[in-house]
């Protein structure tokens, strides 16, 4: 087993110390702090066998210890180490409370797609580009983590300091090897974040694909390949924007002219085929 926690005891020290306002006592299981925002603790040794986890995460061991195993590769993370862990790959974790106070507790962000800022691809090309899930810590990078996770806690009223405090993160993040699978999108997923910043273009495949750096047929190719099609994304990120339009208020017109639809028959056709029912408003 490869032990890969960072070895500067004063980062360790001083994230601990950042994030104690998150350390739970006596208390097993899923603690939310906020959307996308948790803490799992443990009260006795525990191996969850082949996790799959539906969006990448950064997380930070507060007390005891975290394996996890690739196969049979395995790396060891003690209190203090700042951990990714990719989606859609089959881990073993084996979670290991402290001797002294019985409590396993690790500090756990969820990444969202949307998250993750414009700053172009890091300089590996996916989460295979790094053998370890434990990051390497810098002084910038353990104040940014403090930042972030007591930015997003603060609720609703701090949504612009929390988004600005995530971005931050990642910058920081962005080409650290550990960090890859946070920036490892799927085309689908590059795609529908493009299109949501401007529902209302006109958007065509070939412009799409001149965004992402790809040819047409490669990216209608890729997209195949994960079973969607470029023009069900595009309906479906339109629909899903004026459905909730619609749900706060307004129009059935003005939702179809706000998501890029001047014909209203047109509009509720493609209504009818993402959701089944014709626009209600």
């Amino acid at each position: 087993m490869t032990d890969r926690t960072p070895l500067n005891a004063a980062l360790r020290a001083a994230l601990l110390a950042g994030l104690a306002a998150f350390r739970r006592e006596g208390v097993a299981g899923t603690t939310p702090h906020a959307p996308g925002l948790f803490s799992y603790c443990a009260l006795s040794r525990e191996r969850l066998l082949s996790v799959r986890l539906p969006r990448p995460i950064l997380g930070a061991v507060l007390s005891g210890a975290k394996e996890v195993w690739r196969g049979d590769a395995a790396e060891r993370l003690a209190a203090g180490t700042l951990f990714v862990l990719p989606a859609e790959v089959d881990l073993d974790i084996v979670n290991e409370p402290d001797e002294g106070t019985g409590l396993y507790q690790s500090l756990v962000l969820e990444i969202e797609p949307d998250a993750i800022p414009d700053i172009g691809p890091p300089d590996f090309a996916s989460a295979a580009a790094s053998t370890t899930v434990a990051v390497r810590p810098t002084t910038d990078l353990v104040e940014a983590t403090i930042h972030a996770a007591r930015a997003i806690a603060d609720g609703p009223a701090g949504a612009t300091v929390r988004s600005a405090r995530l971005a931050e993160l990642l910058a920081l993040l962005h080409d650290e090897p550990a960090a890859s699978p946070l920036f490892d999108m799927s085309v689908t997923e590059r795609v529908a974040r493009l299109v949501r910043g401007g529902l209302d273009a006109d958007w065509t495949a070939a412009g799409v694909a001149r965004r992402l750096a790809l040819s047409e047929s490669t990216l209608r190719r890729r997209l195949a390949g994960e079973g969607r099609t470029f023009s069900d994304i595009l309906r479906r990120e339109r629909m899903e924007a004026a459905r909730h339009l619609m749900a706060r208020g307004a129009a059935s017109g003005t939702a179809a002219l706000t998501v890029g639809y001047a014909s209203r028959t047109h509009f509720a056709r493609a209504y009818r085929t993402v959701f089944g029912e014709n626009p209600v408003r």
